[in-house]
């Protein structure tokens, strides 16, 4: 028995994750048999269950059924873009957040507050990406979390804002620790209480590169979206040790619009919680997965 999590196919319909002790109850009651499509992560494809090592004897080898439409939640065939202006719910391969309006607006002024207090910005970073990561779904990746202790680069995090008085270098030193931060994060991300072998690879003069294309494209007042998408394709690229690619598919129109809705609803103060939650939610929606 392993702890590999299973997806199935039949019917035309795609169902799971589900736990291997649950797949093979599904196969001893009969609602799983051999032509049934089966997929977990390692496999190229998806393939009968009669002809995957360990589920069923191996004398047995009627026609193969006709393929699975939907392809495998790891294919690169799987579906890599969303419907325009869809939040990404219902795709396969995307992830999705679970995000509550208030929660996730206390959670961001704590890590604010924390910050500005300097002392307390280690704690406040832990603790708000320990929450954040915690309401991410990923297919094929049950219980994520996120390991990072307050103590792992407590001086980044007391740095970061005291480099911003700094003369002349402030800003430079802010981004540096800004990508220290960045690193750090992604490697302590774990699912099922262990650590993935993620890191990020973009260097900082790429990352310095970003942030000053973005401060540049500002003068353009529309410019922001694209330079945005463009920046989150690049970090998506260089993260590195995932079995399955990650993207950013969300394009700049998609984030401009949305961020005029963002900023003028904000205006009537009242909304700003559940407006946080529409235009977070849907910055993770556009993070796929193989």
């Amino acid at each position: 028995m392993t702890d590999r999590s299973w997806h199935i196919a039949k019917d035309g319909k795609q169902a799971g994750p589900y736990p291997e002790e649950q797949l093979r109850d599904f196969i001893a009651k009969g609602i799983i048999d051999r032509n049934t499509l089966v997929w977990t992560e390692g496999m190229a494809a998806w393939q009968r269950a009669g002809d995957t090592p360990g589920l069923f004897p191996s004398t047995y080898a009627p026609p193969p059924p006709a393929p699975f439409a939907g392809g495998p939640p790891a294919a690169a065939t799987a579906v890599t873009a969303m419907a325009a202006g869809g939040t990404g719910t219902g795709a396969a391969n995307h992830l999705e957040a679970d995000f509550g309006p208030f929660g996730l607006l206390g959670r961001y002024l704590l890590f604010a507050i924390g910050t500005i207090l300097i002392v307390t910005a280690p704690w406040a970073a832990a603790s708000f990406y320990r929450w954040l990561v915690s309401h991410i779904r990923v297919p094929g990746r049950p219980n994520l979390a996120f390991e990072g202790k307050a103590g792992d680069i407590w001086w980044v995090f007391v740095l970061m804002p005291l480099s911003s008085f700094v003369p002349l270098v402030g800003p430079f030193l802010n981004l540096f620790f800004a990508w220290l931060a960045l690193k750090w994060v992604v490697r302590n991300i774990s699912s099922q209480g262990r650590l993935l072998p993620l890191t990020f690879t973009g260097g900082y003069w790429g990352y310095l590169g970003w942030c000053i294309l973005m401060a540049l494209s500002v003068i353009t007042i529309i410019g922001p979206a694209w330079v945005v998408a463009s920046w989150l394709r690049w970090m998506c690229r260089n993260i590195s040790g995932a079995t399955r690619p990650v993207s950013f598919t969300g394009s700049g129109w998609q984030i401009l619009w949305r961020s005029f809705v963002f900023e003028v609803c904000s205006i009537f103060i009242i909304p700003i919680p559940w407006m946080l939650r529409w235009y977070a939610r849907w910055y993770v929606s556009q993070i796929a997965v193989g």
